[in-house]
């Protein structure tokens, strides 16, 4: 079967977006199919490593100024999605793929209109979606105007209804879609992890010197985007409650744009108490879980997203604090511990739990570790597998 994914987004860049199209495609490639992904002009090419033969296709620099490579909104990317049409367009009649597969709400858009431009072909569409597209907007201070606002919420309904089938990276946003496809319901289709990524990591010990991280700490790790709407500032804020609490915590912070969390950084109790790596390469993610004692996850539901990060750190077998959402609690059940309030004081509370006591980080790790097994992507491709054999 061959396959072409949809990603208007700059592929390759180290964050949870851009993680699920290339896992997912990954997984689908182990499974006999061939994969071109369509995308911006800018982006990491894929390691050597990685053994695939997954065709990246990239769109022409006319933009040669845009380099944006973190998360958010952009009327920029009105011209680079227009551009990707005719990239999409070029390779659906000439590759003459079985599948469009098209990522976020902007790749499901892009994948209709080449579909229909090329009906006789009757190229099958699959919507993927990773959110809630004006929800994601609204937390990046876009779409202030309530005019304009409902205007994208009505564009975000008509895409929600766009596909053959349609799949959905997140418990919250299931329900949300589906109000809009009534006969022809999205399917849950879950971030997964790797768990061979976590195995043969250096000691501990050995990471954290190279890091220069105390080795007598509890070390509390965040890894992401380091942008308001993955909740980084209530970590942030909590990070001084913690710090006067509990003298042997130190964070670590890992991710981009730094330059988001700047005016934190000048702080004094982060320049003792906490570690900011950026950039944090997705294929380095393994060695720093495995040098933490604790995954925080501080998003809250709004955006309607599902959260790799924390995925990751099931794989690692770490205890993770967070919030009360119907998404964390799926994934992790007993192996959370759930803030009971969305605040910095709250999330406090819940990971000082963690911190407190050796045993409860150990018995919660392992019930992570156990239960990331179920969330592979393994599963979830040939959960995919199916629903293209289903529509074709």
């Amino acid at each position: 079967m061959k396959i072409l994914v949809v990603a208007p987004t700059p592929f390759f860049s180290d964050r949870g977006t851009h993680i699920r199209i290339l896992e997912e495609a990954l997984a689908l490639e182990k499974r006999g199919a061939e994969v071109t992904i369509a995308t911006y002009h800018i982006g990491a090419k894929l390691p050597q490593h990685l053994n695939t033969k997954i065709d990246v296709r990239r769109i022409r620099r006319l933009l040669f100024w845009y380099k944006k490579l973190e998360a958010g909104p952009d009327w920029q990317k009105i011209i680079l999605d227009l551009m990707l049409i005719k990239k999409t367009f070029f390779l659906a009649r000439t590759w003459k793929p079985d599948i469009i597969h098209g990522h976020l709400h902007e790749g499901a858009l892009i994948g209709f209109i080449v579909q229909k431009a090329l009906f006789w072909r009757k190229i099958k569409l699959v919507a993927d979606f990773h959110g809630s597209l004006t929800k994601e907007m609204a937390s990046h201070s876009y779409l202030r105007a309530s005019g304009l606002m409902k205007f994208f919420e009505m564009i975000e309904r008509f895409i929600d209804t766009l596909g053959d089938a349609a799949v959905a990276s997140s418990w919250d946003n299931i329900a949300r879609i589906n109000t809009a496809r009534k006969h022809d319901p999205a399917r849950i289709l879950l971030d997964g992890t790797r768990l061979s990524m976590f195995e043969g990591q250096p000691e501990a010990s050995l990471a954290r010197a190279a890091y220069r991280i105390p080795q007598e700490k509890v070390v509390i790790v965040y890894t992401g985007a380091l942008i308001a709407n993955k909740g980084i500032k209530l970590l942030l804020d909590a990070v001084p409650i913690i710090c006067a609490r509990y003298q042997e915590a130190h964070f670590v912070i890992a991710g981009f744009p730094v330059d988001q969390i700047t005016e934190y950084v000048k702080q004094a109790i982060f320049k003792t108490r906490v570690t900011i790596i950026s950039p944090l390469s997705y294929f380095e993610l393994p060695k720093i879980l495995c040098m933490s004692d604790i995954g925080v996850d501080p998003k809250e539901s709004d955006t309607r997203q599902a959260s790799g990060k924390m995925l990751q750190y099931m794989g690692a077998g770490l205890p993770i604090a967070c919030f009360d959402t119907q998404n964390n609690r799926e994934y992790l059940a007993d192996g959370g511990i759930y803030a009971g309030e969305t605040t910095p004081e709250g999330l406090a509370l819940a990971i000082g739990e963690l911190i407190s006591s050796r045993e409860l980080r150990q018995v919660k790790g392992s019930i992570n570790r156990q239960r990331a097994k179920i969330f592979s992507w393994e599963a979830s491709a040939e959960k995919l597998e199916k629903i293209y054999n289903d529509i074709s």
